[in-house]
């Protein structure tokens, strides 16, 4: 909620101001004790009481209006007087910014008062401790949270029998094959669940996914086809060609093989008269596979699959599965008025999962069922798309509030979108509505904040990395509906819809703006000039997100007050020399995230970077190379930064300013990085480092490479070498200590031996993800040995060229290896036999790998499904792959490189 998350933002502003070692600006002490007393009063309040009967009551809204009202009033006097100060200007005094606080701190004075009665007088709010009885404590989380459910066909079983039937059988030629109902009726589900069966992959030669939505554009659609079906194709390559030369590569992909095509959410026959000439009818079986909610669109092809809603009986199965796991696992007591809730959910699938987290993660007692199904009952008539919106609405009502920013945030991100949590995670830290947790750094809180709202089914895991963390999460589209409803009406962010940046009315008091434009070329230039019209004055905009805008030459009056920049297109300063533009930004001085998109190269970064006082987060994309000031060690605000390259200078030494970063996480990617004493000393948190080398390598004594080791909370670490001259193996064997926190290494170029993984690399404690690129490692002979890799779940051999004998004696070696890829490894005489007695191993990939390797990999296959293994899966990616398309069956998949 609004109220909560400025609060919470307030209580930051203030707490940044008084710890900073160079604080912009001085609060009176007394006017930070009166303020904190108020902020801590209502937060809890807010913590504890929440709207009855699962909708806002009319006095709550104007209760939390005012406490939002007030706490914006207080932001924008003591920020406007941080731009002041740094800038120069008097819009706000300090005699002003005294007086101004003083009026505020008694308005939160009257309104503390007036919520002291209401909780005496229990006016129109209850107390709802019952709620969330179960829900993760703000100290942890519990350990459900460390893994995520997966979606599961719950009543849908003969539907998915007639997909796969549909899919796999006759005729021969090109079959359109329509999957149609309403939103959150199951359709991507049951598409999804169909595409990953092994029968299907190993039916198809190629199979591609693709997520149309409303707002489609052509090139995408086909850049997302192509890079399914050309695993070595590059977006970046693609992008830079048009619609004609990208369907011409697509249908010459597709001709001669036996394919299938997933377009996942059609909204308008258009799309498909606009992509269906790409597709070859060759007379192979091929396939396609559309999602839509019109009937209309499905008239396009075949005799579509209509699915209609869960009967009673799958419905109360589908709530089941949400809570308990199994049915047999619901108490008695509890089954007849759950049964009354799965039915109020009227057999929409999305509904009754989205109920179903909300009741896993809450009292399991019949007082709260029967409160929940009350509120179900005053909803069950309406339309229904509305009647689900609802349904969704209530889980939200009943989030625990310091869930409630977090999920009204992912409206953010445009419909059907795939969110790197990355970048989720800055956004939310940067926002400054995270409660903090003593002991736990703000990004470990919001992934588990994330983790909570995944077990909810209010967010879905899309792909998890290969360290088992949340790596890209996507949202339904109508749960973002929800968001973008409950935001709007909360003034908590404004996103225009589609085909509308039209000026809005009041847009000039919102504080989060995002703007979604159009993709098409066509459009480009259009929505450029209109984003610009619609943003020209924003005053009290705290994020501001969109793909391109130009920014005015002097922007402090109209985004003076502007925290979260991102505007990661770089044709969004085509018309600016770099130091012009990099100058307009550094004018935000409140920035706390800054990502931006510039094809600057050999650019040196001005002190002025200095005045960001607070800032957290810097990225440069397209950039190729930039130069940091060495003020830039005085920032003690940083958190994350990230440049495609960046110099990064010596520390000054001296003087009264030995500021240590010590909230420094992330530094990405560094230019023959130093690492002297100095530098450990100001870094002593970083988690994630990626350095390189490109010019003459001088030796690791040059770069103090032997400190790395004191780098104790270093999580993952990538050094990549790409001079002409390259660092001396024993040079590197006696420096290059890394400290046994790494959980994930990347190495390119060290030209180590084999036999020294034994003693830089096998022996790591904690190591989880090993990268080894383009010889890291060289020689022929590489064998391991016992006790070493214990925990070890990733694996990656990329052009080590020199290797033919991986002997591996006994799976022990590996003992939790999970994932296994080969790329190049041409010269590699064959797979190790024991990797395919590994308990946990899931995976293996090999990418232009010799035969008798493939070979080799395939009886290992083989031999493991004899025993009643079926759970290892074998993906294998060749130039020419018709001399061994013999050896291709469910679990061991085929597939050309292109």
């Amino acid at each position: 909620m609004a109220a909560y998350a400025a609060l919470l933002s307030l209580k930051h502003i203030i707490e940044q101001i008084q710890l900073h070692p160079r604080p912009p600006i001085s609060l009176h002490q007394n006017q930070v004790d009166s303020l904190t007393d108020n902020l801590n009063f209502l937060q809890d309040f807010l913590e504890v009481y929440s709207c009855g009967g699962g909708s806002s009551s009319e006095a709550a809204d104007v209760l939390e209006s005012r406490i939002a009202d007030a706490t914006h009033a207080a932001e924008d006097i003591i920020e406007n007087r941080i731009v002041d100060q740094i800038l120069g200007g008097e819009r706000i005094s300090s005699d002003e910014l005294y007086q101004g606080l003083e009026k505020l701190i008694q308005d939160m004075g009257f309104i503390k008062k007036d919520v002291m009665e209401i909780k005496e007088k229990n006016i129109g709010i209850i107390e709802d401790h019952s709620l969330h009885t179960n829900s993760p404590t703000l100290g942890g989380l519990s350990s459900s949270h460390l893994t995520t459910k997966q979606e599961t066909v719950v009543g849908f079983d003969e539907l998915l029998i007639e997909v796969m039937d549909k899919l796999t059988g006759q005729p021969s030629n090109l079959r359109i094959i329509p999957i149609v109902g309403m939103g959150g009726i199951g359709k991507t589900t049951l598409a999804r669940n169909t595409y990953a069966k092994p029968l299907i992959m190993h039916h198809f030669d190629i199979r591609a996914w693709v997520t149309i939505s409303q707002n489609y554009n052509v090139q995408e659609i086909l850049i997302e086809i192509l890079l399914c079906i050309r695993k070595d194709e590059s977006r970046e390559i693609l992008s830079s060609k048009n619609e004609g030369e990208l369907g011409e590569t697509v249908h010459k992909s597709l001709w001669g093989r036996r394919y299938l095509i997933v377009l996942d959410d059609i909204w308008s026959v258009e799309v498909w008269d606009k992509v269906n000439l790409f597709f070859p009818d060759n007379g192979q079986g091929s396939r396609i596979v559309i999602t839509t909610r019109l009937s209309n669109v499905a008239s396009i092809g075949s005799r579509g699959l209509e699915m209609n809603f869960l009967d009673d009986d799958k419905s109360w199965d589908l709530l089941c599965k949400n809570i308990f796991e199994k049915e047999e696992d619901c108490p008695h007591e509890l089954e007849e008025i759950g049964k009354k809730i799965a039915k109020n959910c009227k057999g929409l699938p999305l509904s009754i999962v989205v109920i179903g987290g909300l009741l896993a993660n809450s009292k399991h007692t019949t007082e709260h069922w029967e409160y929940i199904s009350e509120n179900l009952n005053s909803i069950v008539h309406l339309e229904d798309n509305e009647r689900c919106l609802k349904v969704l609405l209530l889980s939200y009502n009943h989030l625990p509030v310091h869930l409630k920013p977090c999920f009204l945030y992912m409206g953010v991100f445009p419909e059907d979108r795939k969110i790197h949590v990355s970048w989720l995670i800055k956004l939310w830290v940067s926002e400054g509505f995270l409660k903090p947790i003593s002991g736990k750094s703000l990004e470990v809180v919001s992934r588990e904040y994330l983790e909570d709202l995944c077990d909810r089914n209010l967010i879905r895991v899309h792909q998890r990395g290969s360290n088992g963390k949340i790596k890209f999460c996507n949202i339904h589209d109508l749960l973002r509906e929800v968001c973008l409803r409950e935001a709007e009406r909360e003034k908590f962010l404004y996103v225009p819809r589609k085909h509308s940046l039209n000026i809005a009315q009041g847009i000039n008091t919102q504080r989060r703006i995002i703007i979604h434009q159009s993709e098409s070329e066509i459009g480009y230039l259009l929505d450029v000039l209109q984003v610009n019209n619609t943003l020209i004055s924003v005053p009290l905009a705290r994020s501001l997100m969109c793909k391109f805008m130009l920014l005015p030459s002097h922007p402090g009056s109209n985004y003076r007050l502007l925290r979260v920049l991102k505007v990661v297109d770089k044709h969004s300063y085509s018309g600016y020399h770099a130091s012009d533009s990099i100058e307009v930004v550094l004018q935000l001085v409140n920035s706390r995230f800054l990502a931006i998109g510039a094809d600057w190269q050999n650019f040196r970064f001005p002190s002025s970077v200095y005045l960001l006082w607070n800032l957290q987060t810097l990225i440069v994309k397209d950039m190729f190379y930039a130069v940091a000031p060495s003020v830039i060690w005085k920032m003690t605000q940083l958190r994350h930064i990230e440049f495609g390259l960046l110099d990064l200078p010596d520390p000054p030494l001296g003087g009264d300013d030995d500021f240590v970063l010590g909230n420094l996480q992330t530094l990405l990617k560094i230019r023959n990085f130093k690492c002297g004493e100095e530098v450990v000393k100001r870094i002593p948190n970083v988690k994630k480092l990626q350095i390189c080398y490109l010019e003459e390598f001088e030796g690791c004594s040059s770069y103090s490479l032997n400190n790395l080791v004191r780098l104790h909370k270093l999580e993952s670490f990538s050094c990549f070498f790409y001079s002409q001259k390259k660092p001396h193996r024993n040079d590197l064997l006696r420096n290059l200590i890394l400290p046994n926190s790494i959980k994930k290494l990347a190495l390119r170029g060290t030209n180590l031996y084999w036999d020294d993984m034994k003693t830089k690399i096998g022996l790591l404690p904690n190591l989880q993800v090993l990268k080894l690129q383009y010889n890291s490692f060289v020689g022929p002979e590489w064998e391991t040995v016992e006790g070493q890799f214990c925990n070890l779940r990733f694996l990656q051999i990329y052009t080590c060229s020199d290797l033919e004998w991986w002997t591996t004696t006994d799976s022990s070696h590996f003992p939790r290896l999970e994932h296994l890829v080969l790329c190049n490894m041409d010269k590699l005489n064959e797979m190790p036999p024991c990797i395919g007695e590994i308990p946990t191993l899931q995976s293996i990939e090999l990418k232009n790998c010799s035969d008798s390797t493939i070979i080799s990999t395939r009886r290992i296959l083989e031999e493991q499904e004899e025993l009643g293994n079926v759970g290892l899966r074998v993906r294998v990616i060749l130039f020419n792959q018709e001399h061994l398309e013999s050896l291709a069956s469910p679990n061991f998949q085929i597939e050309e490189s292109r």
